[in-house]
């Protein structure tokens, strides 16, 4: 694994809860791939910053060293520091309750493990140009999803 892909995500709603979006930009060399989705119904902020490294990292075609950048800090630390106690604990908290959003918890450790992936945070809209792109594609997303649910 000498390849390296540099992806930034980001996700979002308008209210939140309510419609949501996301989106990646994936970067590789001189290649580039920009993603981005969404869901019309009623989502959350947490659950599109999560959406947004899975679908980047299940669009990898080979293992990879990958360099992941995201605004939410709920997500670098869940993956990073949170999610071995919860599964460990049977997915439950610290204060015994169930850990909200298991289902894509499970889904992001599975992308994970396909490659070799190490997390930054990077501040929001703060002039970082991936982080904004990303920022931009999750609009995309939430509004094309509303618009073909109508």
């Amino acid at each position: 694994m000498t390849d390296v892909v540099i992806i930034h995500t980001d996700g979002g709603c308008r209210p939140n809860p309510g419609p949501g979006g996301w989106g990646a930009v994936l970067r590789m060399r001189e290649h580039v791939r920009e993603m981005c989705g969404g869901e019309p119904g009623e989502t959350s902020n947490n659950r599109m910053e999560l959406t947004a490294p899975i679908m980047a990292l299940e669009a990898l075609t080979r293992p990879v060293i990958v360099h992941l950048h995201t605004d939410s800090t709920y997500v670098r630390n869940g993956i990073t520091k949170w999610v071995l106690g919860w599964e460990r604990n049977g997915w439950m908290t610290s204060a015994k309750q169930p850990v909200k959003n298991v289902d894509l918890w499970k889904r992001l450790q599975a992308a994970c493990a396909q490659h070799q992936v190490e997390w930054f945070w990077v501040k929001g809209h703060s002039g970082v140009a991936d982080n904004e792109l990303a920022d931009v594609l999750a609009t995309r997303g939430m509004e094309e999803a509303i618009a073909t649910s109508r």
